[in-house]
Parts: C-alpha cells; sequence; structure tokens
C-alpha cells in the first residue's frame, strides 16, 4: 500500500502525469545515460507551471524495456514508468493510436477493436496511477494528460482520495454517436470522471464529454458540470469545459527575431527560384493532417492554370509519424505517390511544383521557413488544435503571410482573422488558396496583426495557469 511505504517515497505537491518523460533517456552498452530534454510541445507548455516549484513528472522512457529508478533533472523529479515491447504494441500502438485516435479523430480511419489492447490499456493505466499516487504529497496535486491515460483520473481517486486531480485532453473529444462505438465506452467515461477537471481544446469537445456522460453513464448536467454518485456521500460535481491550449509565443518572436534566422528566410527564398508565391505546409504524416486534400487542390490550381511553375511553389514538410501502423504506412505511399505525379505533370527544370521533405527539421530552419512562407496552409480534417498555426502567426512578427485554416481544428475558434475552409471541399479550398496569395498587403497586415494580438496575449503560461487555476477552485 502507498501509505506503509511513504517514507521510502520522495513526494511532491504537484505530479504531472504524461505518456513520455520530458526527457529523452538513452542507455548505451556499457550502461551508460544520456539524458536531454524532449523537444515535445507539451515540455514547453508545462514550463510555466513546474518552473519555480516543486513538482513530479511520471511516464515513459520511450525505450522497451528500460526500467530506472526516480531522478531529479532540472529541478523536476522523473518518474520513469517501464513498458516492455508488448505494451508498447498493444497499450501503446494498439489501443491508444489505432483504437483511440481514429474514433476521437470522426473516423477518417477505421478503428480496430481489440480485447487483449483494452486489458494493455487497463494495464498500464493503473502502472501510471499507482506511480502518480506514490509520489503526490497529502493533499497535492495530479495533473494527467491525453489520450494515452484516460482511466488515470478515477484509478488516482481510488488510490489517493485526498488529492486534487485534473485532466487535459489535447485530441478532440467524439460525438455521442460516434463515442458509442466504443466497447469500453463507460470505463472510459468513469475513468475520466474521476477527475475534479476535465479540459478539451474547444467548447464543442467539452458539450461532447458532457453529452456523452449524461447519455451513456447516466449522470446529471448542470451547465459546465457532471454530478457524479449523486445521492451518496461521495457525490461531487466535475467541471468540464474548454481551455484551448497556445504555445511560449515570445519565445517563437524571439527566434524569428535573430538575423541569421532572417537571413536563413531569404536564402530559402532564393534557393527556391524567388517565387512570387511560396506556399507551406508542415504537419505530421498522419491522415487527420489533409496533406492529401492540400495535394490535390495544388494540382488542380496548376492544371487550371490559376497558379504557375516558377511563380508559385508548395514547400511541404511532412515529419515522420507512427511508421509501425499499416494506416501510415499506406498514407506515406499515397502522398510520395501524389507529389511524383504533380512534379511530373507541371514542374519545370530547377522549378519543382512541391518541394517534399519527409523528415524533422531543426527549429530554427521550421521558423526560417515561417518566415519565408507567403501562405501558411493548415488543412486539418480534424485537430484538438493545430500548433503550427499559431506557431506560424507567433514568428510573423514582420506581420506578413496570410493563413489558411481548417474550421476543423481547434484554432479556428480562436483565430478568426486567417481564411477559414473546409478542406472536403476541395473548390472552396482552391479559391481560399488563390485569395490567399493574391491579397492585398493592407488586408494581409491587417489580419496577422489582429492573428498576432491574440496568440501573444493567449500564451502557453496564460494556458496552463487558467487550467491549474480553475483546478484550484474545484470542490
Amino acid at each position: 500500500m502507498w501509505g506503509e511505504e511513504e517514507h521510502l517515497t520522495e513526494t511532491r505537491d504537484l505530479v504531472v502525469v504524461a505518456n513520455r518523460l520530458p526527457v529523452d533517456i538513452a542507455v548505451d552498452e556499457n550502461g551508460r545515460q544520456t539524458i536531454r530534454r524532449s523537444p515535445g510541445g507539451l515540455v514547453s507548455a508545462m514550463e510555466p507551471v513546474l518552473r519555480g516549484t516543486e513538482a513530479a513528472w511520471v511516464g515513459w522512457a520511450g525505450t522497451p524495456g528500460l526500467d530506472l529508478p526516480p531522478f531529479t533533472n532540472d529541478g523536476v523529479h522523473i518518474v520513469p514508468v517501464p513498458l516492455s515491447q508488448e505494451d508498447v504494441a498493444e497499450y501503446y500502438e494498439g489501443f491508444s493510436n489505432a483504437t483511440i485516435w481514429p474514433l476521437y479523430h470522426d473516423v477518417i480511419t477505421p478503428p480496430e477493436y481489440h480485447r487483449e489492447w483494452a486489458e494493455a490499456y487497463r494495464r498500464v493505466n493503473r502502472r501510471f496511477a499507482e506511480a502518480a499516487a506514490a509520489h503526490v504529497a497529502p493533499g497535492g496535486t495530479v495533473w494527467v494528460h491525453d489520450y494515452q491515460l484516460q482511466l488515470v483520473p478515477r484509478l488516482v481517486r481510488e488510490l489517493r482520495p485526498d488529492v486534487r486531480i485534473g485532466f487535459f485532453l489535447h485530441i478532440p473529444f467524439p460525438g455521442l454517436e460516434l463515442f458509442s462505438q466504443l466497447p469500453w465506452r463507460n470505463e472510459m467515461l468513469r475513468g475520466l470522471l474521476g477527475a475534479d477537471l476535465v479540459g478539451f481544446q474547444r467548447a464543442g469537445d467539452a458539450s461532447n464529454f458532457r453529452r456523452c456522460a449524461r447519455r451513456l453513464a447516466g449522470t446529471h448536467t448542470r451547465g459546465l458540470f457532471v454530478r457524479v454518485n449523486a445521492g451518496t456521500p461521495q457525490e461531487r460535481d466535475v467541471r468540464a469545459s474548454a481551455f484551448p491550449i497556445s504555445l511560449d509565443s515570445a519565445a517563437i518572436e524571439e527566434v524569428a527575431r535573430r538575423p541569421e534566422v532572417q537571413a536563413r528566410a531569404r536564402a530559402i527564398r532564393h534557393e527556391l527560384g524567388d517565387p512570387a508565391t511560396i506556399m507551406y505546409g508542415v504537419d505530421r504524416l498522419d491522415y487527420t493532417k489533409g496533406i492529401r486534400h492540400r495535394l490535390k487542390a495544388y494540382g488542380e490550381l496548376l492544371e487550371e492554370g490559376r497558379l504557375e511553375v516558377p511563380g508559385s511553389i508548395l514547400v511541404q514538410v511532412a515529419s515522420p509519424s507512427r511508421g509501425n501502423v499499416g494506416a501510415y504506412q499506406v498514407l506515406r505511399e499515397e502522398v510520395e505517390t501524389t507529389v511524383g505525379r504533380i512534379n511530373g505533370d507541371y514542374g519545370k527544370l530547377g522549378h519543382p511544383a512541391i518541394q517534399y521533405l519527409h523528415q524533422n527539421q531543426p527549429w530554427e530552419e521550421m521558423v526560417a521557413l515561417y518566415l519565408a512562407a507567403d501562405v501558411m496552409l493548415v488543412t486539418a480534417l480534424r485537430d484538438g488544435m493545430n500548433l503550427v498555426a499559431k506557431e506560424y502567426v507567433a514568428a510573423r512578427f514582420d506581420r506578413g503571410g496570410v493563413l489558411v485554416l481548417s474550421e476543423f481544428a481547434g484554432a479556428a475558434d480562436e483565430l478568426k482573422q486567417a481564411i477559414i475552409v473546409n478542406p472536403h471541399d476541395i473548390d472552396g479550398l482552391k479559391d481560399a488558396m488563390v485569395r490567399a496569395a493574391t491579397m492585398e498587403q493592407f488586408e494581409a497586415r491587417r489580419r496577422m496583426g489582429a492573428l498576432r494580438r491574440r496568440v501573444m496575449e493567449r500564451d502557453v503560461k496564460y494556458w496552463a495557469l487558467s487550467f491549474m487555476r480553475a483546478l484550484g477552485e474545484a470542490k
């Protein structure tokens, strides 16, 4: 039991629980450890909360079979949770990314339902919950993150009813009709309702969750609250509402203002042949990002002569993602085939129609590309937030560039001065791309100025502290 071992475990007032640790740990053949900061966005997002606090972070180190004791790094108590190769295959690649991910993203690709995957998900979630319960101080706070750990809030509450529990879902939450497909839907709802506060990217996601809790779990809802255990001594209200995530916008602007980054942006334009219009897309290679729709629209614009090479070019960066999952392997083949066909049909010697990169880019290069791009294409079919849109706005201190943004990305709720599109409407997407490429500078600067005010004011510190403030008020 946790209480019997309390004197053996160093506890913290705040425990963050996420699938991955804020550091990557590698062990060489001689047993030497190498520790470096993880590049993940969640690490940057949590920095304002962790700074100056006594906090612990529970998560997986990223290497199957690696079992390490807790240690301290950069003032944060790191609590590694070991995962076997089987755990990774069934809990992470299986249930998390082949069941939950496609279901929560509007079934763009069909989810797979396997009972052994669900059992692995339960097993690993319990492991995370036990680690969190062991390292949170009496009366402390546990903040659980994302779709891989939706059972953890209830499990922590069973182990530590004295602590306050928050959960934040970084991806969308589906409507009742889709969520009802999940064979383990009530178990998932009970897991999330173990929290005091459940946060979502969009108000619509929070509303979906409250409706599912009311219809499937038999709870009562009132406004933003879900009442659980009604009529019992354990009766309590769970708040479910939106807290749109953001980024460290000032830090991005600082990078964009560096002379060497601006020089690199000018060099990128020159290397691309100094075209009149550079359109830019940067995404994980994921079927939710709308890359195929973007390529189709761009190819048709070239075919119709509304855009021409070398006057325009599309730069598409697709970061490698989940290469072991079949749907992602198929997507890569389709994207690369389409790029090759468009370049073959419309490219000219030394002037491709599309510059395609299936690789991760250094951060400074990414910011230089943001500065070089005249049009930023964010055409997700379904996305919790999509921070790329906010990164582009934060980088454009010059108020240059035009953002084309899918209405199905959470960022569309905030970035209303972007050109908002339905990426399924290829003709509408084509019109938006041409409109962005030909927009008068005055209008483009006015729009970008308004976008920047929102992104610079509602930064990641605002997001994190507003969530923690709401969690602190939870009863």
